[in-house]
């Protein structure tokens, strides 16, 4: 659903969230977050069911390099060689909130929300996505491209990684 801006309407985002507290919740799951461009805003999502400290954790909001090599432990060569908004750095992003709470999955977001920051390699609503599970330790990427202003780059992250939380979940049943 849309409002009159064109933005995907919040009411999206509540649905999602409270699907992915129901499937993690049948299945004794935690989740933990790890954010960047979206600044919380999947945080503040799952947060906002009821009842989610049944299945949700905590979340890092590591928005500057610094935050993401400390409180993640990405490493610095791969922010310098590869850059915030890469797979790579997603990947570590996931891994170490992993392996930094008690969450059983881990979703990481890393994006150009604009208006400003993007280049040719990597224009503004370049958005990655990473998820990691444990026992194995499996970790799935996805890079998208959102158009829109800032804000609807940044919903439409949350959005895309609550659906790819499900599909892992769902996946898991």
């Amino acid at each position: 659903m849309s409002d009159r801006n064109g933005h995907i309407n919040d009411l999206t985002i509540e649905r999602l969230a409270s699907r992915v507290g129901e499937v993690l919740q049948i299945q004794h799951r935690f989740l933990v977050t790890a954010e960047s461009c979206t600044g919380g805003w999947l945080a503040k999502a799952v947060t906002d069911i009821a009842g989610s400290s049944r299945w949700y954790d905590r979340g890092f909001i590591t928005y500057s390099n610094a935050a993401k090599i400390d409180q993640l432990g990405v490493a610095e060569t791969v922010l310098e060689q590869e850059g915030a908004v890469s797979e790579a750095t997603v990947r570590q992003m996931a891994l170490g909130a992993l392996d930094r709470s008690q969450a059983h999955l881990a979703v990481a977001i890393s994006g150009i929300a604009g208006p400003d920051g993007g280049t040719a390699d990597k224009p503004v609503g370049t958005v990655w996505i990473a998820w990691a599970t444990v026992g194995p330790t499996a970790v799935v990427t996805k890079l998208c491209h959102f158009t829109g202003d800032r804000e609807a780059v940044r919903r439409a992250s949350v959005i895309g990684a609550l659906e790819g939380i499900m599909a892992i979940s769902e996946a898991k049943v």
